[in-house]
């Protein structure tokens, strides 16, 4: 579409607004209730405008070819200033007196000249609201411009605010109208974003002075990648908002991302190496040259003593892909050894693995930008509104623009509220239900046969299979009614563009790798992977470079790029480049090396980043491999449970004192970039392990982050077209990546599957029994994961205002169970297992099936983790998380 802006010829796309027309040719027109996210309103009136003659609003009116727009000295430009003067009239003097940057009002008064004498100001004393940590509503400075309403309702779709009042005595309110932290919101930060005028402010920007510095880089919590903007004034964080042009986010945040980055200045922060000189002595402080060389010496002295298989590396999900890069090749090169994992080891390894063996790469198909056109979301074994709420927005959305619904969870989660079919699958019975579905698939004729033909191999053998998957059957092992096992098969089968969304429900199971593998089968059996059009599979990643950290090869049995370290050609490549000899045998993984710890092989554990401590499943065995280490390193930003049992212990950077890449869930590799300086005496991680092996004699030949980024390309030829540069300069890039001057593959296996015989491999896999079972004595199933406002442990979280919002652990109980125990919501129960006992605080909710409890593992004085099973999948060795049998009863009886 052509315009002609003030006599300038502008083109914008088809179905663009004038205010879009406006901005392309440099113009100025204010517009206080628009913002680009959400639906126009048109009801400020000041950016009239005319076309063609008329008085129109810009931000509603539809550009048509050749129209022709005046945005000064009209009569329409004399009316809007009119308006802005009738909406400054209102207002308190306060109101213009917030510096410009952070006012779209005052800088519309600047644009159309509207000022006025001090002392006309009305104050209508309705009151500030500041009862939420985060978000402060002064509602005198409201204007019901209604843009919060439309952010809150549109992008995050939580509903939970609305216009209140009438005329001029209109202000936004929360929930019932109540005070805002007893409301619906979920802390996102979209109203404070989009709030023209100061109503809706943050802390740290209602402080008036200048904001020094923005810097642009990938938020460090949940695997979704959100691009952020940190805004610093001086050496410190003010504020963190989400980036407008962010290609995962656009413009959205949760609340840990938006708003949660006040652990950087916690009191216990590290600053200083610490060591002991014995297991029975305290740690002390001391410089880097003694404990950089003390780590050295003792991982020299346990290599040459008892061989480098002595001797395991545990890698980070939250450190940078250039960190975790260096980090295996350190164990491989300097320590000699490949007992190297990370933390996707207890998350996302059977996704790895199942997808590797079904379609060929270790990623997602598609990107996140497919749930946007999908007409069916299945959505398995995830709760993306609380672990990943920008895609639970996302997802939210495109229900209510239409879209299916399909949820298979145990629990009634956030989306499951709004979907067509909740199937509340019993804990353990995900590959029956799969099974179930692709029964129901192929029986009613809803399978693309030309594609599974041309394409795949296995049909005959999983057909045979699920013949014994029939919903009558399903029902029964995973106790749910045969009607949603029905439905949606039937959703499913007629969409045309169908999706799969899956998280740790799925994968965190004795058989996760079956459980990934026949979730697959459902997508491949509609031809909905590597076909135009197609919006395929998405694993939600749980921790910000879970995948990036295993993309770089920190795994006992894969160089970077996921090339197998059995395969001779490969591995000669990278000792090529690197200089030495790369074990050929593959190493322990983490299960395996706490138990090789405790049976006296492994002697020396580093850890990077993880606290195994709190982490891990069975805590006590955890504990008892740390003890029985002759030496544990770690690397950490404040004193976590694995610190406090080391010997020796570096202080490192977080996430926005970095400088790197992530990966997100859908094989994205975006640019984090340091906001601010590590505190004084604090390093990165990367500086942390090119240290040690400089004082044990090697030099791993990358200076920088951007040269460990560049020596990855040249031995991975997936990420061949990748440099810390070319992201700079185009954006982020998915993987694969062969070639500098070509896009990565956003979709994958459109030509061909990335296995050996280029097909996709359906699996035939039968429905197995979990691990644990309840019985008369543990007669209960507890199911662990995540809430909205914590992340992982909590070290950074419960290290800043959200430990307000979600002060402790609680254990969610179905009403009928709590009754039949005499327990109400506040009340403390019991909680034990067969290898520890926990004590929680209980809130009665049906979220839960009966028979079922939920709860996190975000804080220390609730150690959930001492009751979980040490039951692992038996293809990836990921824990069993999602079920461990537990006994609960009433504290005091």
């Amino acid at each position: 579409m052509r315009a002609i802006v003030d006599g300038t010829n502008v083109e914008v796309p088809d179905g663009a607004h004038l205010l879009a027309a406006i901005r392309a040719a440099g113009a100025r027109v204010p517009a206080l209730c628009h913002d680009d996210r959400v639906s126009p309103r048109g009801s400020c009136r000041v950016c009239l405008v005319l076309a063609d003659g008329d008085i129109v609003a810009a931000c509603t009116t539809p550009v048509h070819d050749g129209v022709v727009i005046e945005t000064e000295g009209t009569i329409a430009s004399s009316i809007a200033r009119g308006a802005l003067e009738l909406i400054v009239s209102e207002l308190p003097d306060r109101a213009l007196q917030i510096p410009v940057d952070r006012s779209e009002l005052v800088q519309a008064c600047d644009l159309l000249g509207v000022s006025r004498k001090p002392g006309n100001a009305v104050e209508r004393g309705r009151g500030v609201d500041d009862s939420h940590p985060y978000i402060r509503l002064d509602r005198d400075l409201c204007i019901a411009c209604g843009r919060c309403v439309s952010m809150c309702a549109e992008v995050q779709g939580t509903f939970a605010l609305e216009l209140s009042g009438r005329g001029f005595d209109t202000v936004v309110s929360a929930g019932d109208g109540g005070a805002w932290i007893d409301s619906p919101c979920v802390s996102c930060g979209s109203c404070v974003d989009s709030c023209p005028t100061g109503a809706l402010t943050e802390p740290g920007l209602r402080d008036p002075r200048p904001i020094t510095g923005t810097t642009s880089t990938t938020c460090g919590y949940c695997g979704v990648g959100c691009t952020l903007n940190v805004q610093t004034r001086g050496a410190e964080v003010a504020a963190i908002t989400p980036a407008l042009d962010g290609p995962v986010n656009r413009g959205h945040a949760c609340v840990k991302g938006r708003f949660a980055h006040g652990f950087l200045r916690a009191d216990d922060r590290l600053d200083t190496p610490l060591t002991r000189s014995d297991r029975s002595g305290p740690l002390r402080r001391t410089t880097w040259a003694e404990a950089i060389g003390y780590a050295a010496d003792e991982l020299a002295r346990i290599r040459d003593r008892h061989g480098a298989q002595s001797i395991g590396v545990i890698c980070s999900a939250r450190a940078t892909n250039e960190e975790n890069y260096l980090a295996q090749k350190f164990a491989r090169v300097v320590l000699g050894t490949n007992n190297i994992d990370n933390c996707s080891r207890l998350c996302h390894a059977p996704s790895a693995a199942g997808l590797i063996r079904s379609l060929g790469f270790a990623g997602g198909t598609n990107t996140m930008d497919d749930i946007d056109r999908a007409d069916c979301i299945l959505l398995a074994g995830a709760n993306p509104t609380e672990a990943h709420p920008v895609v639970g927005a996302r997802i939210t959305q495109r229900v209510l623009a239409g879209a299916k619904l399909i949820v298979i969870d145990p629990r009634r989660t956030g989306l499951a509220d709004l979907a067509d079919v909740h199937i509340q699958a019993r804990p353990g019975s995900n590959v029956a239900v799969f099974n179930a579905l692709a029964h129901l698939l192929i029986t009613h004729g809803c399978i693309d046969r030309d594609f599974l033909a041309e394409r795949t191999t296995g049909l005959t053998e999983l057909t045979e299979l699920v013949k014994d998957y029939h919903p009558g059957r399903v029902a029964d092992i995973a106790d749910v009614p045969q009607n949603p096992l029905r439905e949606a098969g039937r959703l499913f089968g007629e969409a045309q563009r169908p999706i799969i969304v899956y998280g740790l429900g799925v994968t965190e199971h004795m058989h996760g790798t079956d459980g990934v593998r026949t979730l697959v089968n459902l997508a491949l059996l509609r031809g909905a992977i590597g076909t135009d059009g197609c919006c395929g599979v998405l694993p939600l990643r749980g921790q910000n470079n879970v995948q990036g950290a295993s993309d770089m090869g920190a795994l006992p049995d894969l160089l970077p790029g996921y090339q197998p370290l059995t395969n001779d050609a490969a591995r000669n490549r990278f000792s090529d480049v690197w200089n030495s000899p790369v074990p050929p045998h593959p190493g322990l993984r983490i299960p395996q090396m706490f138990d090789a710890a405790c049976a006296g092989e492994l002697r020396a554990l580093y850890v990077i980043g993880e606290d195994v401590a709190a982490s891990d499943p069975n805590t006590e065995h955890v504990r008892k491999a740390l003890a029985s280490c002759e030496l544990l390193i770690c690397h950490d930003l404040f004193p976590s449970e694995t610190a406090r049992v080391a010997d020796i212990v570096f202080p490192a950077a977080s996430f926005l004192e970095k400088d790197g890449t992530f990966v997100n869930f859908d094989r994205r590799f975006q640019r984090v970039r340091p906001a601010v300086a590590p505190p004084a005496g604090v390093r990165t991680d990367f500086d942390i392990i090119a240290g040690v092996a400089r004082a044990m004699g090697a030099d791993l030949g990358c200076v920088t982050p951007s040269d460990a980024m560049d020596e990855c390309a040249r031995v991975a030829p997936m990420f061949a077209g990748i440099s810390h540069r070319r992201l700079d300069l185009a954006g982020p890039l998915h993987w694969p990546c062969p070639d500098r001057g070509k896009p990565g593959q956003a979709v994958l296996y459109l030509e061909r599957f990335a296995t050996g015989d280029g097909r996709a491999h359906l699996a035939a896999r039968p429905y197995l029994p979990p691990g644990e079972a309840p019985d008369a004595d543990y007669p209960f199933v507890l199911v662990t994961g995540r809430r909205l406002t914590h992340y992982n442990t909590g070290s950074m979280t419960r290290r800043t205002p959200d430990i307000d919002l979600t002060p402790r652990e609680s254990l969610d109980l179905h009403p009928h169970d709590a009754a039949a125990m005499g327990v109400q919501t506040g009340g403390t129960v019991e909680v034990r297992s067969r290898r520890g006992t926990v004590c929680l605080t209980v809130t009665v909710t049906d979220d839960t099936a009966p028979g079922t409890a939920f709860c996190d593992f975000h804080f220390p004085h609730a150690p959930v983790n001492t009751l979980t099973s040490a039951r692992t999948d038996e293809d990836t060795g990921c824990p069993e998380y999602k079920i461990t049998a537990v006994a609960i009863r009433p504290v005091g009886r």
